[in-house]
């Protein structure tokens, strides 16, 4: 482990002597991730890249990539962008990054079941911003929004996102 892998613990997300408060899927903690399940992925997942709404925030790291109206992530395992960013139009199932909520404001991403996609396996792996405190997510790991912009800040490409 390098000081700035993050660990999942009951209390929270361990990292660099702190624990933040996150909430993780509503299927719990799985090792047989499948697309749908709501469940986290266990295992070591790197931080493979960051997006955020240039509308809506200041670019937060060097490294960041901004997201606009038409970018979405492919969650259609029949369709060879699974897992990936992709634009419209785009014809297979997919999520919507640029959202009027504030969820996807900022994400980390995972490389979760990624570059090489394994069809069904679970698509979007986000760190992003809670609905609210405890409210569980599809699959991701989310905080309040000062916590995910301190960990933007603070990890580089390449930290571990460690789920046990």
């Amino acid at each position: 482990m390098t000081p700035r892998d993050m660990v999942l613990t009951p209390m929270g997300l361990r990292v660099m002597g702190r624990i933040i408060p996150c909430s993780i899927g509503k299927g719990g903690i799985r090792t047989a991730k499948r697309e749908g399940d709501g469940a986290t992925p266990r295992g070591n997942h790197g931080i493979v890249g960051c997006l955020y709404r240039p509308d809506r925030m200041a670019r937060p790291v060097p490294w960041a990539v901004p997201i606009g109206p038409g970018d979405l992530w492919s969650d259609d395992s029949s369709c060879p962008d699974y897992n990936k960013m992709v634009r419209v139009p785009y014809t297979g199932t997919h999520e919507r990054l640029s959202r009027a909520d504030c969820l996807y404001d900022l994400v980390l991403l995972t490389d979760w079941n990624w570059p090489i996609a394994h069809p069904g396996h679970g698509s979007a792996i986000f760190l992003h911003r809670w609905r609210k405190p405890g409210h569980p997510t599809e699959g991701c790991i989310a905080m309040a929004p000062e916590h995910l912009l301190w960990l933007a800040r603070h990890l580089r490409l390449g930290a571990r996102l460690i789920v046990r």
